[in-house]
């Protein structure tokens, strides 16, 4: 049994809690070379600040991954127009690092750029493309109404022939 002094223990915790969202703690695991319940333990002892030599007790602060869009926004208001010392110490105080930051502002620069209107070509194309689509609905609307009246009408038919016969 592999014995790990408590420096790399504290190195695989936070690397464990400081996780990107498409990371998986059992990918994280094999790269380190560490059991899957062993570093689950740790993360259990380290939350409880029973893993030893740990500068900072663990707390539960949210990973950059994990702040809400509502969060974000309110991060870049506050460090728009800020130098890049006080956008470190912002940073800082938060636990998340300037890249986040860029990141975060990309993400809502290309999220929420305003659609460009359509040309009136292009609306034309579309709502020839939907009066087709409908009249092709409402075709298939009526054979299925058809169809469906014919099913009924034979069956009715079929019965009406055995009750004949039957007498």
């Amino acid at each position: 049994m592999a014995k790990f002094n408590q420096a790399f223990k504290v190195q695989c915790v936070e690397k464990a809690l400081s996780k990107h969202s498409d990371q998986t703690l059992k990918n994280i695991t094999n790269h380190l070379g560490v059991g899957y319940s062993t570093l689950q333990k740790w993360i259990r002892l380290a939350k409880n600040n029973e893993l030893e030599s740990l500068e900072t007790p663990m707390t539960k602060e949210k990973s950059p991954q994990d702040w809400t869009k509502t969060q974000r926004l309110d991060a870049l208001m506050h460090c728009h127009g800020l130098n890049d010392e006080q956008v470190s110490n912002y940073c800082q105080e938060n636990g998340i690092y300037p890249h986040h930051l860029e990141s975060w502002k990309t993400e809502f620069l290309t999220v929420h750029q305003a659609v460009e209107p359509l040309s009136r070509q292009e609306q034309k194309k579309r709502r020839q493309e939907n009066k087709r689509l409908q009249k092709e609905l409402n075709r298939k609307d009526k054979a299925l109404s058809e169809r469906a009246a014919l099913l009924v009408l034979s069956k009715k038919c079929q019965a009406i022939w055995e009750e004949k016969a039957v007498e």
